[in-house]
């Protein structure tokens, strides 16, 4: 990995990203859902992720019908305006559904349990033809923001060249739904123990981000879904620092 030993003086901008940790309950614990991002991948190819990607201009809509903290408390949560806040949230319900299948929308006082029905609307937001609020208004749904919990916000490193503020958020399976792998953006996916996928990683099956590493070690301790979603979280934007090591590069945390 080439990498200059110190921040160029003007680091690239880092776009917003929307990231989606999506956890049913496993026992005595929780699984979570998780990516192998194809190698062709301009960013982090090959590696194992959650859900998640960068925000559209249109996830801004402020026509989407909307359930659950407004924009202004997500903007509380994650320390940006009301306008990024809004297309923070409606990121990560669309690409949720996207890269998985799930979609956290219905009514405001109901979840989808079959999303079936919108196979061809997934394939329009994907290839970008269909607007996440135009998806919304056609089928008559409400996105449900309260199915959200604010969960962490990492920037990545200044020395790289592509960079994200992604915004994590943790999100319950809805009831009903199944989580897939129907996306061209990941060669495999599928359910994990937490610490079944460090160990993964550890044992050089996988190779996780920091970011990824570090959120799924904060799930191990998580007894179900139901205590990760009543956590209380206070979220800091953390941008780690790459710094050369040999022929290695050690990761260093503000």
């Amino acid at each position: 990995m080439s990498l200059p030993a110190e921040p160029p003086e003007r680091p690239a901008a880092a776009k917003d990203a929307a990231t989606v940790l999506l956890l049913r309950d496993a026992g005595d614990g929780v699984e979570v859902f998780l990516q192998r991002r194809v190698t062709a991948m301009a960013f982090a190819g090959g590696m194992t992720v959650f859900p998640g990607g960068g925000v559209d201009q249109r996830d801004a809509d402020a026509s989407v019908s909307w359930a659950g903290p407004p924009p202004a408390r997500w903007a509380e949560w994650f320390g940006c305006s009301e306008s990024v806040a809004r297309a923070l949230v409606c990121a990560a319900v669309r690409e949720t559904f996207e890269e998985s299948g799930v979609l956290l929308a219905g009514s405001e006082s109901s979840t989808v349990t079959d999303t079936s029905q919108y196979a061809a609307a997934r394939e329009q937001l994907v290839s970008r033809e269909l607007s996440l609020a135009g998806f919304l208004a056609g089928e008559g749904l409400t996105l449900r923001a309260d199915l959200l919990r604010p969960w962490a916000n990492w920037v990545t490193p200044e020395q790289e060249p592509r960079r994200y503020d992604a915004r994590f958020f943790l999100a319950a399976l809805p009831e009903g739904q199944h989580a897939d792998g129907r996306t061209t953006e990941a060669e495999s996916s599928g359910w994990s123990r937490p610490a079944d996928a460090i160990a993964d990683a550890k044992a050089g099956r996988s190779t996780l981000m920091p970011p990824t590493w570090f959120l799924l070690d904060e799930l191990i301790s998580c007894a179900s879904v139901a205590e990760a979603l009543a956590q209380e979280r206070s979220v800091r934007k953390i941008t780690p620092r790459l710094v050369p090591d040999g022929d290695a590069v050690r990761v260093e945390l503000p």
